[in-house]
């Protein structure tokens, strides 16, 4: 018996030690967090068809019930525009950034790693000006939603610029710890989901919340008569009154698309705002126990930008 954890870490080995990983632990936090990543990835793949897919009332992990309102191009083409930049773009960066953290491609593959870095970063940029462009609008769209959007958007684009300017000046050490934070951060949205999850369990989590009734109308499928019988303040966007009218909406999961909508949009911004800081102090743990890698590329840089100077002084 005591021999069989010592059999696990030597099975462990024959996989992590080809890969260039050095320890047991680093490779399992890598496969846990890598893995979920390129799970959450490949399962939403299929949403790049966003009118038959992502936009589908019957697919599970979609958007939420109204948010097609704007992704439809009937709220204004500029939302419709910004989900399929955002899909298009973060989905396949997604795909691509869980080989960047696997050593053994960055050791034996450097071509293959530059190439797909470049890649990454600029479909990175793109697919954040893609979440601007409907922050206001996704998940109800409200000022907790769009701050927590716009501050983990601003520490994702921070983190990559800083990794940028790092590579470039021969410090990797530092460019691989700026990558990993700004990926940690950007993952947050596949802990968010789960964080959602947790109101839907308490029995007395509900709110209030406002949402137009052209909004509403368009989750009802048009059906005139059933928005004014759930939503009776709604008559003055019928009558043209008020073509802005909005209604009062419990916010609760249950049988009533809108509610469920407006549940989502409220626990949307508090599960934000709790992923995003697990995750920027989960990374920091990361780099504390991988202190041996960042001081192999320390090295490393060292010696790349010795060798930068002696080219500059023969030329």
């Amino acid at each position: 018996m005591p021999e069989q954890p010592q059999s696990k870490l030597s099975f462990l080995r024959k996989i992590y030690t080809p890969l260039h990983f050095n320890h047991w632990y680093t490779f399992t936090l890598f496969f846990i967090t890598a893995g979920a990543l390129m799970g959450f990835t490949l399962s939403r793949l299929m949403f790049l068809s966003v009118d038959n897919v992502f936009c589908n009332p019957s697919q599970r992990g979609g958007a939420a019930p109204g948010e097609c309102y704007y992704y439809s191009g009937q709220g204004g083409q500029r939302y419709r525009t910004g989900i399929i930049i955002h899909l298009a773009t973060i989905l396949p960066a997604g795909f691509l950034v869980c080989f960047q953290f696997v050593p053994v491609i960055r050791h034996k593959a450097l071509l293959f790693h530059r190439v797909s870095g470049y890649t990454i970063l600029i479909l990175s940029l793109v697919s954040t000006a893609g979440v601007f462009m409907i922050v206001d609008k996704s998940f109800g769209g409200d000022w907790a939603t769009q701050t927590v959007t716009g501050v983990a958007g601003g520490m994702f684009v921070g983190a990559l610029a800083i990794a940028y300017v790092n590579v470039k000046m021969l410090r990797l050490d530092q460019h691989r710890a700026w990558m990993l934070r700004a990926w940690s951060y950007a993952a947050s949205i596949i802990s968010l989901r789960l964080i959602m999850m947790i109101p839907q369990t308490i029995e007395s989590a509900h709110g209030y919340a406002a949402r137009p009734c052209d909004q509403i109308d368009f989750v009802f499928g048009h059906q005139q008569n059933i928005t004014l019988l759930v939503y009776p303040e709604c008559k003055a966007y019928y009558t043209g009154e008020n073509p802005d009218q909005h209604a009062l909406v419990e916010a609760k999961m249950g049988i009533n698309p809108v509610e469920i909508g407006a549940f989502l949009g409220l626990s949307f911004g508090m599960g934000f705002c709790v992923a995003l800081p697990l995750h920027a102090l989960v990374v920091e743990v990361y780099l504390h126990f991988t202190k041996a890698e960042a001081e192999r590329l320390r090295e490393v840089s060292r010696q790349r930008r010795i060798d930068a100077k002696a080219k500059q002084g023969r030329a």
